[in-house]
Formats: C-alpha cells, sequence, structure tokens
C-alpha cells in the first residue's frame, strides 16, 4: 500500500478549544479589521477585533442565560453572512455545538438534520426559515425555541444576557476541549441519507494552525483581504473563515452571488475561496464578451499565451519570445480579467470537484494562482492542496502537515491525520464501515505520485462498469464537459450497458451570448435544445471530453434535455454536487430511449 505523511507543524494543548484562534487573533493582529461590513450598496466598514470580540462574548452571555447549556445542539439557518459567524462564535463561547443546515434545505431536510442532531434550539434569518421548522415542529420534541435574525432576536438575546459575568461565561468557554465536538455537519446525501459529521474542536484547531503555518506566509499573510460568498453551512467555507480569523485577514461577506462581481470590485480581495464552476463561468463568459466585441481571435491568442506561460513556470524557464508576449497580453487582456475579480487577487483556493488542467494553467498565466486542493467533509476540508512554490495543475497536491494519505489495493484514498473527524452522530454502524485499520475510507479513486501528490480520479460508489466489463469513472467527462459555455450540468450514464452515453443541459444565462456570437436568432432552451447548430457545438464540446479516455470509455450518444440539474429541482446538492441516483431514477425512460437506438460508431 502506497502511503505519503506530511509531520505537523505545531502542537496543541488538550485543555484548548476553537475559541482559543479566535483569542489568539486578537492578541497578535488587534490593529487589522476582522471585518468589513456594509449595508446595502454602501462602502464598506472595517470592524475590529475588539469591537467583535465584545459582540461574541455579549452574545454568548445571552445564550447562556435563555438555557443554552454546555453540550446542547443548536441549529444555524442563514445565509452566508456577518450574522452566520457572529452567532457560531458565540454558540462555541457558550459551550454549545452548532449545526449548519444550508438555508436553501427543503423542510424534510430540515427536519432530518434537526431531529437527528437533537437541535434543542435554532437561529434562523428570516420569517421564511421559521415557517419551514415550524412546518416540522411536531416531528422536532427536541427543539424548545427558535430566534429570527430579521426580527431583531440576536439583539434581544444579547439583551438578556447582562446579568452573566465574565466569569461564568469564561467557565462556559474553556469547558470544552481539544476532543469535544465542535460542530455537526451533515453529508451532502447524494448517495443516501445525509449523515451527522462529528468535527471536533481539535478539528478545527490543528487544521487551522498546520494550515496557517504551512501556507499562511505566503497565500495569506497578515490583512490579506478574503471575500466570502461560498454557504458557511458547508465545511470548505467553515474551516477557511475559521483559518482567515487566525491568520489576522480581513473578510467580507456576500451572501447573494448575483453581487458577486460588484462586490469583488468594491471589496478588492486579495484571496479568493471559490468552486470550479466559478472560474469557468469567469473564463467562459470573458470570452463570449470577448467574441461579442469582435475581439474573441485576440482572447483566444491571449488565452494560449497564458497557458503556455503557466507551463513553462512549470518547467522551470519561460523563454524570452514567450515572456514579452505574456507582458503584451498583461496590457491588453490580463489586467481586464484581474480586474474583474477585483484586480488584486492572487491566490485562491479551488475544491470541490476537478479545476482542470488548462483552466488552472489559464489563470495561473494571468496572474492568479489557483490551489487545487481536495477533502470531504469528514475531513474537516483540506486533506491536501497544491503549494504555491510547487503548483501541479492536474493534482491537489500533497497532505497538510499532520496528515498521511495512502492508496488501498483498489484504488481507494485513504487518510489519517488531525483533519479527520471523529465519527457520524449516533450512527457507529456508518462510523465503523468508513474506517479500516485506523485509515480514513474517502470512497474516492486516487493515485499517488512519489513526492505525495494526489491525482483524484472519481468515486468508487460513481464508477461506471459497462456491459463489456470496463470501468468508467464519469467524474472526469463530466468535468469536461461543463467546461464548455453551452453546457450547464451533465450526467455520463452506462452502467451495466452496451456503451457510454451522456446527458446534457444547456446554461440559460450564457445561451443568447452564445447565440448572438455565431449569428444564430434567440431561441428558448427546449429550441436551443433541437438546433443543429448548437447540437454541433455540442458534439465538438463531447469529441473533445472524449480524447481523454479510451473508446471504450468514450461517449457514444447524448441527449439534451429543457430542464437543467438545480439545487432547486433537488438534483443537486447545496455544494452543487449532481445527486447521481436521483437523476438516474427521474430520467430512467430517457436513459432507457437511448440505449434501445442503435449504438454510434
Amino acid at each position: 500500500m502506497k502511503q505519503y505523511g506530511t509531520p505537523a507543524n505545531h502542537r496543541s494543548r488538550e485543555d484548548e478549544n476553537t475559541t482559543d484562534l479566535l483569542l489568539e487573533r486578537h492578541a497578535r493582529h488587534s490593529g487589522t479589521p476582522i471585518f468589513e461590513l456594509r449595508e446595502g450598496d454602501g462602502p464598506f466598514r472595517p470592524l475590529s477585533s475588539t469591537d467583535f470580540l465584545l459582540q461574541v462574548q455579549a452574545l454568548a452571555k445571552g445564550f447562556i442565560a435563555a438555557g443554552v447549556k454546555p453540550g446542547d445542539v443548536v441549529a444555524i439557518m442563514a445565509r452566508t453572512s456577518f450574522d452566520w459567524v457572529l452567532v457560531d462564535w458565540a454558540l462555541w463561547f457558550s459551550g454549545a455545538v452548532s449545526v449548519a443546515i444550508y438555508e436553501t434545505s427543503s423542510p424534510s431536510q430540515v427536519q432530518w438534520i434537526a431531529s437527528d442532531s437533537g437541535a434543542r434550539f435554532a437561529v434562523v434569518e428570516s420569517s421564511r426559515h421559521r415557517e419551514d421548522l415550524e412546518s416540522v415542529r411536531g416531528e422536532l420534541p427536541d427543539l424548545e425555541k427558535i430566534w429570527v435574525i430579521d426580527d431583531g432576536d440576536l439583539t434581544s438575546i444579547t439583551d438578556g444576557g447582562s446579568g452573566i459575568s465574565a466569569e461564568e461565561l469564561e467557565e462556559r468557554r474553556t469547558s470544552r476541549r481539544l476532543a469535544d465536538v465542535a460542530t455537526l455537519i451533515y453529508t451532502s446525501g447524494t448517495t443516501g441519507r445525509p449523515k451527522g459529521v462529528e468535527l471536533t474542536h481539535g478539528n478545527f484547531v490543528d487544521t487551522a494552525r498546520s494550515a496557517v503555518g504551512f501556507l499562511g506566509d505566503e497565500v495569506l499573510p497578515t490583512a490579506s483581504r478574503a471575500l466570502m460568498f461560498l454557504p458557511l453551512a458547508h465545511v470548505f467555507a467553515r474551516l477557511l473563515h475559521v483559518t482567515q480569523t487566525l491568520a489576522g485577514a480581513t473578510t467580507a461577506f456576500t451572501p447573494d452571488t448575483k453581487n458577486l462581481l460588484p462586490d469583488l470590485a468594491a471589496f478588492q480581495p486579495t484571496f479568493l475561496l471559490a468552486v470550479p464552476r466559478v472560474f469557468e463561468k469567469v473564463y467562459n463568459g470573458a470570452e463570449q464578451k470577448a467574441i461579442t466585441g469582435g475581439k474573441g481571435k485576440i482572447f483566444a491568442a491571449g488565452a494560449d499565451t497564458a497557458v503556455a506561460y503557466s507551463k513553462a513556470l512549470s518547467a522551470g524557464r519561460v523563454p524570452l519570445a514567450l515572456r514579452a508576449k505574456h507582458k503584451l497580453f498583461d496590457l491588453v487582456l490580463y489586467r481586464t480579467l484581474r480586474g474583474a475579480m477585483g484586480g488584486h487577487v492572487r491566490w485562491s483556493v479551488s475544491g470541490g470537484a476537478p479545476l482542470g488542467d488548462r483552466l488552472a494553467h489559464f489563470f495561473r498565466g494571468i496572474g492568479v494562482t489557483i490551489l487545487e486542493g481536495y477533502g470531504l467533509t469528514e475531513t474537516t476540508a483540506p486533506v491536501a492542496v497544491n503549494l504555491p512554490w510547487d503548483v501541479k495543475p492536474g493534482t491537489v497536491g500533497p497532505p497538510l502537515p499532520g496528515g498521511s494519505v495512502a492508496i488501498a489495493d483498489n484504488g481507494e484514498l485513504l487518510v489519517k491525520g488531525v483533519m479527520v473527524f471523529r465519527g457520524y452522530h449516533g450512527n457507529p454502524e456508518a462510523t465503523r464501515a468508513a474506517f479500516e485499520d485506523g485509515w480514513f475510507r474517502t470512497g474516492d479513486l486516487a493515485t499517488l505520485d512519489d513526492d505525495g501528490s494526489i491525482t483524484i480520479i472519481g468515486r468508487t460508489k460513481e464508477l461506471l462498469v459497462t456491459a463489456g466489463g470496463k470501468n468508467v469513472s464519469p467524474a472526469p467527462l463530466e468535468d469536461a464537459l461543463r467546461a464548455h459555455p453551452l453546457i450547464s450540468q451533465c450526467i455520463v450514464v452506462g452502467d451495466q450497458k452496451p456503451f457510454v452515453a451522456a446527458i446534457l443541459t444547456l446554461d440559460e444565462e450564457m445561451l443568447p451570448t452564445w447565440l448572438k456570437n455565431h449569428g444564430l436568432p434567440e431561441m428558448t432552451i427546449a429550441e436551443a435544445a433541437e438546433d443543429e447548430t448548437v447540437r454541433g457545438a455540442l458534439q465538438e464540446a463531447v469529441d473533445a471530453a472524449n480524447t481523454s479516455v479510451s473508446r471504450a470509455e468514450s461517449i457514444r450518444v447524448f441527449e439534451v434535455i429543457d430542464t437543467d440539474f438545480t439545487e432547486e429541482n433537488g438534483y443537486l446538492t447545496p455544494s452543487l454536487k449532481l445527486k447521481r441516483n436521483v437523476v438516474t431514477k427521474d430520467y430512467a425512460d430517457l436513459i432507457e430511449t437511448i440505449y434501445s437506438r442503435p449504438k454510434k460508431d
């Protein structure tokens, strides 16, 4: 079994907990605003760590006065915002355990998470969220109280804590240790009912300190600026917020991604946390805009130059002619592209799905280095990340300090270390099944280079086995297809079938621009799905994706449907993962139709 480990770079005390990271940040970086906040379209205004700490402590006293006891589970259901992190830190100071619920969750999902976690209290953003909880209140015997942020309940809670002494608060804060559960985050439920992942204070403390000690000086130096727009209910955003806090960064929030571009321009971050789909949208949008403005050839040449420049950096030598060409495109193109992200972003971390070699090289070539990483809810997000001084596009880098990885005989990636969770809440059978000889079984297929760099191939549970016995990992094909500007989502099928096929959905936002750029009239999604030119472009995308796999693994047939796979219609998780079992069930008739036709050679 091939293994690789990175030694730990620190040692935490057993009596520490996550709140110590906020106190440490305040002691070391009190001169740097911990947040910048804005009301409406107004300017961003700094909030000092002193003022934030006072707000956290006051709200924590309020929670204590309201009856929150050490170890109590309190649900948080809200969009990404300052209030979300304020509540989270205050609960930790009060000794409570937070459970994150996506604000887009259905009442049945809310009911399952709140009941399975045993939540006694809930803090929700709006009356709509309260109604979702109230609609299933009869199935939540442990739930005693729902507070609504929009109704001013955080102020009421804070006011109610005036009688709690500083000594009582400190006793509560220090009642939690590294081994205690800090939060419950439920899995996305792509293969069944979500499981509650118990992440300890040690998971957050050790993982954050490992990341800051290893990468902080380069990627997140003091006074870095980070714009948070991913859901804080997701472990990726949650861990990065704690890490940014410890590192001395200044964080701002964008609760609605529709405002992402103007907020990037207004806040001007130096660091960005995102998923591959965001970078695909930035690239495709810029490309189509260039084509519309008659500058498509310039964009294509600039993109090729950026990719070549990044590859030359990886090789250790940039020829003078390429360097000069790159400098020219920096003046006429790259500067504008960086400006769309605020103009100051140097580093970004991407996770959740593969980024793709070309996209990684492109952004690095324009001056924004994307460090592709890998992790799961069960690993407090990061297992591994690309090193800024040794970026290897196509890999997710080596394990972080305090982590070890191995490849099992069946190709599955195994993980040990400070980031690995304690277990599934109230589910000892699932916990036992998730571990093998002390290693956490990730469920992902991977390869491991001699220097520890990991390449993710796909999910073991998603592996398709064709009727001819060929194993096919659908993820690489799907990732390649989604990079095309016309394609929003897709699913590759073919398990126990004679060949591989795909179902595609069209990007409603990108379609009008693409049609205009190709001299076509406006069309509905349904009309475009049947248009010969559109289908020809989709065939080219399929052909391009097929170049990365063998003949037996290639997509022979594709169908285009006139609806999308979204979180709202239940086909994507809140972290934008495809619910493969739901899609294949609902589109079973279409899949059977595909395989009832003659195979294309």
